[in-house]
């Protein structure tokens, strides 16, 4: 055991996971480093919000992945920085040394520096997030049914706005759960007039979902709305005090729910970690190394991959995380091997596509097909079965398997 090579990952999301499973085969001797001791799948925290599954369903064991992997330890830590010259991890619990170290740290909320939005609104980035959201929307739909008198109607009204910011996958996905939500509490709150229901969804730039093409933008713009979204494009939010959203247009939105779902940015410790690019990710070469180190590697939401005719980085998704952790592994073992940081391969993604879901029995996707050399673009009912079954295979645990495949036919 002396004699193997440390390898320290930070985060156990979809790219640490995968990379310290690749490695647990070698001979090298992993620690996996992460604030909380169990595996989020963040594209489903949007249904645990609006009650769709439960925490359990959706959060997996991260010492499950590894029980017959001698050579990997799981440590329950936050990591607070990196110091390079000693090659030592530095966190909340102490110090861990490493041969190689990979910073699979994920991502968080991007505020984009607005302090009062930041404050006040909600995100959705976490398992402890989602929950509480999930309880204040709640709580908003009971406190609005307690306030029935005529002069209290603006009031119940800010109880029932909700507000959802930002057009990209969480904010539809979000959207779409939120109404059906909505029908369920129709037959639940007797004294409420659901008239006076509203939920808007903002987005900053002319169009939702960049990912796909404009058509099924269009699409996914219109199906929100016949569930009665109020989509607003090119409506850019300046300020929130908890009561009143400001637009940059001057306009006041009454609302106590603002959900925050705009962007994504680095942990705080990656900054110090090397060059970073505006949303705090680590700029790594095209091996995959941090800018300038020779052992520490960077993937995943937290690394900023920007190479070739590329006119902007990798998207902040599974699939370039889990591709990027297969092209880490093969590099270690190269320069365990004895190979230099030019020798080693250089990581090329491949493009899987993009899905959304908006609703039940609603979905859009558009991926490359290379066998049949055109893109498979779908909407509607044939996107959402792909859609449950990408899901339902990436999901950790057969149980979990088993019981949100059974929900959302239930649901549907």
């Amino acid at each position: 055991m002396a004699d193997r090579k440390h390898v320290v990952i930070v985060g156990a999301g979809f790219g640490g996971v995968r990379l310290a499973k690749e490695l647990a085969k070698e001979n090298v001797r992993i620690t996996l480093v992460d604030r909380h001791n169990y595996h989020l799948f963040q594209p489903l925290l949007y249904q645990v919000t609006t009650a769709v599954l439960s925490p359990a369903e959706i959060a997996y064991p991260t010492r499950e992945f590894f029980k017959n992997f001698k050579n990997v330890e799981f440590f329950l830590a936050k990591a607070t920085g990196v110091d390079q010259a000693r090659r030592v991890l530095q966190t909340d619990h102490g110090e861990i040394s490493y041969d190689y170290l990979v910073l699979s740290a994920g991502g968080t909320t991007n505020f984009f520096g607005n302090a009062s939005v930041e404050r006040n609104s909600y995100a959705m980035k976490t398992l402890q997030e989602a929950i509480t959201l999930r309880s204040h929307i709640v709580h908003e739909f009971e406190r609005a049914s307690k306030k029935t008198a005529p002069a209290q109607t603006d009031e119940r009204r800010r109880h029932l706005n909700f507000v959802i910011v930002g057009g990209g996958a969480t904010g539809i996905e979000m959207a779409g759960a939120l109404m059906e939500l909505i029908d369920v509490f129709k037959k639940e709150f007797h004294s409420l007039d659901f008239n006076e229901v509203n939920v808007t969804l903002l987005e900053a730039m002319g169009s939702v979902l960049p990912m796909v093409p404009p058509d099924l933008q269009q699409h996914t713009i219109d199906v929100l709305r016949k569930k009665g979204v109020n989509v607003r494009l090119n409506t850019a939010v300046t300020g929130y005090d908890g009561n009143d959203l400001t637009l940059k247009d001057g306009e006041v939105i009454p609302t106590k729910t603002v959900i925050w779902a705009a962007g994504v940015r680095a942990q705080d410790f990656i900054k110090d970690c090397g060059g970073v690019d505006r949303a705090g990710r680590v700029i790594v070469e095209e091996n995959l190394l941090v800018k300038g180190s020779d052992r520490v590697f960077a993937i995943g939401d937290c690394a900023s991959f920007l190479h070739g005719d590329m006119k902007r980085p990798l998207p902040t998704v599974a699939p370039v995380a889990t591709q990027e952790a297969v092209q880490v592994k093969q590099n270690i073992m190269a320069l365990i091997a004895g190979k230099t940081p030019d020798q080693l391969g250089k990581f090329v993604y491949h493009d899987l596509g993009a899905m959304a879901t908006i609703g039940k029995g609603e979905a859009v996707m558009n991926g490359p097909m290379p066998v049949l050399g055109f893109n498979l673009k779908a909407s509607g009912f044939f996107a959402w079965i792909a859609w449950m079954f990408v899901h339902l295979i990436r999901l950790a645990g057969k149980y979990s398997d088993f019981t949100v495949s059974v929900k959302w036919i239930w649901n549907f």
